[in-house]
């Protein structure tokens, strides 16, 4: 008896900016928005611990080839540093491995801010996925292993005190790819004296999106199964209607904000989509740049680079 062929996804295109709940991995939100989509295929932009919550973009379909552009986006947080005790992992997760009577004033902790702000050195948290000769940091930390992991350079655009109480700050920072907040409250209390690790975190923004994007798991199922939670067996092989849940969808092109946008006719989209370059006509098209995106009727076509006033795709997106 010949074996059913496997599934295949649909092929919707599309940014989830989904506000991930606490207890819920990467990994798993992607693997339930995947489903609750039927998507072909699925990705997220920039790992949030389980611990964490918040703004964790994952892309759907044609969008998987923007990942890169929201990786490299500023991220804003919004977290907690717990003082009097540093933790194996930095965060609740992991035991405690040195602890301090001593608490700071807040003036002692808004004066220690300015060394933590701009072009700064930081070494990652010994819980982290940096690879180490090949494996996860996190796998070689849980064997008991202490490695040693080289600093490297972020950028910290701001960082600010929001509330000061005895035994926690929470403070809001806006930072760039690879910045590790777990390393901040690390670093800031053994600075300070007194030890810390993170409370509480939630990413509130990740350029270019806003907390106004933001769909619980909630709205999806409801968006995707109406008051049923899920379908039953006979409703299963049923025809589904998704135009609720694909409302939700964020444009592909949103996540291409920060490249020059050049609007073209659909003459000019086909031959680009067929990988022929276009020469681009317009009084404020762009004459020069090395990335840029192409547009049809709203729709993104196409990323590439515009020379002598043609523009040269280098990836297109499907209509």
């Amino acid at each position: 008896m010949a074996r059913r062929g496997k599934k295949k996804g649909r092929p919707v295109s599309g940014w989830v900016v989904l506000d991930k709940p606490v207890g819920m991995g990467s990994t798993e939100a992607v693997s339930k928005i995947k489903w609750l989509f039927q998507a072909e295929k699925a990705g997220h932009a920039g790992t949030l611990d389980p611990l964490a919550s918040g703004m964790l973009p994952i892309a759907l379909g044609e969008a998987t080839k923007t990942v890169p552009y929201v990786q490299d986006g500023a991220k804003v947080y919004r977290f907690t540093v717990a003082w009097g005790e540093e933790r194996s992992t930095d965060d609740l997760e992991g035991p405690v491995t040195n602890s301090s009577d001593r608490r700071p004033a807040e003036a002692e902790v808004r004066a220690l801010l300015p060394k933590y702000t701009g072009v700064i050195m930081q070494t990652p948290p010994q819980f982290s996925a940096i690879k180490i000769a090949g494996e996860r940091a996190y796998d070689l930390a849980r064997e008991g292993e202490t490695v040693d992991i080289p600093a490297r350079e972020i950028e910290i655009g701001r960082l600010d005190i929001v509330e000061h109480g005895a035994d926690k700050t929470v403070f809001e920072i806006e930072c760039g790819k690879g910045t590790y907040v777990r390393s901040l409250a690390r670093d800031m209390g053994r600075d300070l004296g007194c030890f810390g690790h993170i409370a509480e975190l939630r990413r509130v923004e990740v350029e270019p999106f806003t907390p106004e994007d933001f769909v619980t798991v909630a709205e999806l199922e409801a968006a995707r199964f109406g008051d049923k939670e899920e379908p039953n067996t006979d409703e299963a092989e049923a025809p589904i209607d998704f135009s609720a849940i694909d409302a939700l969808l964020v444009e592909t092109a949103a996540a291409l904000d920060c490249l020059p946008q050049v609007a073209v006719s659909d003459d000019a989209a086909t031959k680009i989509r067929l990988g022929n370059p276009v020469i681009i006509r317009g009084r404020d098209a762009p004459v020069e740049a090395e990335e840029a995106c192409a547009t049809a009727r709203g729709k993104l076509v196409a990323i590439g680079a515009i020379e002598q006033g043609m523009f040269k795709p280098k990836r297109v997106f499907v209509g």
